[in-house]
């Protein structure tokens, strides 16, 4: 059980995307942040940060638009305005850059003292932004920044922002310096080139960074971007409560809720018809031809319960992870099936996942598709396939066709089925609800993890079905905060390692993994091993007789 924490508060920010058109097409402007940020450090990022009081002081700067509409526009009540100031405050303090005029209209050239003068004098905060922008007849037109969206910090991470992102042109003779502090290095490159750079893992990106990259990466120019962005306005951020039903009354769940993306997807009405509780032997409808029923093995491992799925028209059904051999949970399954189950579909034999399929077997004559178990204590040595499918394979079923997705990492055997028409992937353990999933070798594999996240990135679906809780909503949006937690986990463990090496696993783990209750420092050591073997793969970092250095240090001595 994890101690009670403070909940963190939730702080509102502003972010900048700045465009151009260059050789090779559309490019953006990104700064690299300081190795020595707490937050994502060394990862690449728009300039932005939180909103100030005295953004609000700097209102009388604008010109363009006025708050009412940009708040409209942002689905705010009021104060639209002071995240546009922010994003322009942190664009000339982090990179030098600042797309104002002259009161007079006259455009800011290169060679402006407040780019250099004035961004020295803000950043040491000896005057503030309105001041600062009054002494030089500047005003800010808000008109040329166009809304991109929003993206809420989720619950459980150490600083919460509330953030908004916006795009505008960059302002031309204008040159992005870095301020050395915060932000250490700048490039400007198209999208594609910073997706290629992050997939071979040599620029770190956040989801919300990658999430704005692949709206940008749309447009051929930065016209047709801003045009496009200024004409169609994102939709308003889900952050109303909805309504559900738990333990048979009424109630609203609040959209930080494990269950806020399924009651949206099952009632978009707002009948509070949907269940936000999971309950054992429950059967819930899921899309058409696709039914959910969760195994009664809830535990720290296996949250509420191992999810099976039932695939069928009436006719013929098949199972997807049909969980542990619990008699009343697959008499359940036969059940709703009538009996009829063809096929047994398994995604990886932990023993929470697959052993119901030789029983199932047994009773139906289903034959089993996945693939054989590896050694190991927390396999299903039992389980024999009757078919091994290959990756890209695709499977016809009454409720779709499944695509089969290879994905070792968390098990070599792993497998995801994507549905391909409903856009719903099963995920097993790929992706879990609310938490990260262990990685245990030798069997768990930290590289062949994170490539395969990379690469179901690359798969079109919209929502998880994971293997244990309940649907996950902004599908591409939780892998990608999965790479970004691997990563910045994986820099914690570098950073302990040139500070502690040479040191035993056991020393790195409580370094690396200082917030992690005691309780759960046996798992984190075997997620710290998987780093490690990752790195020494890498050539990052050497082990001799149980003791890890990094091989700088190593090669001296």
């Amino acid at each position: 059980m994890s101690h009670p924490e403070r909940t963190p508060r939730v702080r509102p920010a502003a972010t900048l995307a700045l465009v151009r058109d260059g050789l090779a097409g559309l490019e953006v402007l990104l700064l690299q942040r300081t190795w020595q940020a707490a937050f994502l450090p060394g990862y690449h990022v728009f300039p932005g940060g939180a909103v100030d009081v005295e953004d609000l002081e700097s209102r009388a700067l604008v010109r363009g638009r006025d708050d009412a509409d940009i708040s409209q526009v942002m689905s705010l009540e009021e104060g639209g305005t002071d995240y546009m100031i922010a994003a322009l405050r942190e664009c000339l303090e982090e990179a030098g850059l600042l797309p104002a005029m002259g009161v007079d209209g006259t455009p800011l050239s290169g060679e402006h003292p407040i780019l250099v003068e004035g961004r020295e004098a803000l950043r040491g905060e000896q005057v503030g932004f309105r001041a600062l922008c009054e002494q030089y007849d500047l005003c800010l037109p808000l008109d040329r920044l166009a809304y991109l969206g929003r993206w809420v910090t989720p619950p459980g991470a150490p600083r919460r922002f509330d953030t908004h992102f916006f795009v505008t042109l960059a302002p031309p003779g204008q040159r992005a310096v870095p301020d050395g502090s915060e932000t250490i290095a700048h490039t400007w490159l198209t999208v594609k080139e910073a997706l290629q750079a992050h997939r071979r893992g040599e620029m770190g990106l956040s989801y919300p960074t990658l999430r704005t990259l692949r709206l940008i990466g749309d447009f051929a120019s930065a016209e047709a971007l801003l045009r496009h962005a200024h004409a169609n306005p994102p939709t308003a951020h889900p952050g109303r409560p909805w309504p559900a039903r738990r333990q048979g009354k009424r109630c609203q769940v609040e959209p930080d809720s494990p269950a806020y993306a399924e009651v949206r997807r099952l009632d978009p009405q707002r009948h509070a018809s949907a269940m936000a509780e999971i309950v054992p032997g429950r059967a819930v409808s899921l899309a058409p031809g696709v039914t959910r029923v969760t195994a009664p093995n809830a535990g720290s491992m296996t949250g509420p319960g191992t999810n099976s799925y039932l695939l069928g028209d009436g006719g013929d059904h098949l199972v997807i992870d049909p969980g542990p051999a619990d008699a009343d949970h697959l008499e359940r399954l036969l059940e709703l099936a009538e009996g009829r189950i063809s096929r047994v579909l398994v995604t990886h034999t932990h023993i929470d996942h697959s052993p119901g399929a030789m029983w199932l077997k047994a009773r139906t004559g289903a034959r089993l598709v996945g693939l054989p178990p590896p050694a190991g204590d927390s396999q299903d040595a039992d389980f024999i396939p009757d078919h091994c499918p290959r990756h890209g394979e695709r499977l016809e079923t009454p409720a779709g066709t499944l695509k089969v997705l290879h994905t070792p990492g968390h098990a070599s055997n792993h497998l995801c089925y994507l549905l391909e028409d409903k856009r719903l992937l099963f995920s097993g353990d790929q992706v879990m609800q609310g938490s990260t999933v262990v990685i245990n070798p030798p069997d768990g594999d930290m590289a062949a993890y994170i490539a395969a996240l990379h690469a179901l990135g690359e798969e079109a679906f919209d929502t998880i079905a994971p293997g244990h809780g309940f649907l996950i909503g902004e599908a591409h949006g939780a892998i990608d905060f999965l790479i970004t937690h691997r990563l910045a986990r994986e820099h914690k463990v570098r950073l302990a390692l040139s500070r502690r090496g040479p040191a035993s696993l056991e020393a790195l783990t409580r370094q690396a993994y200082d917030d992690v209750p005691e309780a759960k420092q046996g798992v984190a050591t075997r997620s710290a091993l998987a780093h490690l073997l990752k790195l020494e793969e890498e050539g990052r970092a050497v082990q001799r007789e149980g003791i890890w250095d990094s091989p700088g240090r190593s090669s001296r001595r």
